[in-house]
C-alpha cells in the first residue's frame, strides 16, 4: 500500500480561500477569518480561535514578508478528511509582530490532523513562500484558479521525483 500525502493544494481546496478579510489586529483577523469558514467543518470557530490564539501568546506565527502561519499546539480534528489550509488576503496590513517587523497581509491558517501532517503543510508552505513567483501570486493575490495551479504542478514535479513509499503490511 503507497502511503497518500495530502498536498498543500487540497488543503487550500477544502479550506478556502478568502479575500478582503478584516481586522485591526491578529484577534479580529483570526475572528473574522474563522467566522468565514464554511460550517462543514466539525470545530467551532470559537474553538479554533482559542487554540491559535493560545498559540500566538507562546510566539508569533509572523514568517515575515507579510505573511503569518497561524495554527493550533495540537491536532483540532481526527481524521485527514477534515484537516485544512484556509489562505486569506487581509483588507489592511496589521501587526502580526514578525521577526522582520513587516505588517502582515496573507494568512495561512493550518488545521491538521496529525503533528506529521503539520509539520509537512508547514515546510510545504514556507518552501513555496521563499520563492519568488509564488510570493508574486500572493502579492497579486491571484485567482483561485492561478494560485491552485501553480501549487499542484509544483506538487506533481516533486511527486515525480519521489520514490514510492510502501507501508509494511
Amino acid at each position: 500500500m503507497i502511503e497518500k500525502k495530502e498536498g498543500l493544494s487540497e488543503l487550500i481546496q477544502r479550506g478556502g480561500i478568502y479575500k478582503d478579510i478584516k481586522g485591526g489586529n491578529s484577534r479580529e483577523v483570526l475572528t473574522a477569518l474563522t467566522e468565514a469558514l464554511p460550517p462543514i467543518f466539525s470545530i467551532p470557530p470559537e474553538m479554533i480561535l482559542d487554540a491559535v490564539m493560545e498559540r500566538e501568546a507562546l510566539m508569533s506565527t509572523g514568517i515575515g514578508r507579510g505573511i503569518a502561519l497561524p495554527h493550533p499546539r495540537n491536532p483540532l480534528v481526527q481524521s485527514e478528511r477534515e484537516q485544512f489550509t484556509a489562505l486569506a488576503f487581509l483588507e489592511e496590513p496589521v501587526d502580526w509582530y514578525s521577526l522582520d517587523g513587516q505588517r502582515v497581509d496573507t494568512l495561512f491558517l493550518i488545521i491538521s490532523a496529525s503533528a506529521k501532517q503539520h509539520l509537512r503543510t508547514l515546510s510545504e508552505i514556507t518552501f513555496f513562500c521563499r520563492q519568488d513567483v509564488f510570493y508574486q501570486i500572493l502579492r497579486e493575490r491571484s485567482s483561485q484558479e492561478d494560485l491552485l495551479g501553480f501549487i499542484r504542478d509544483a506538487e506533481k514535479n516533486w511527486k515525480r521525483h519521489q520514490p514510492d513509499i510502501r507501508l509494511p503490511r
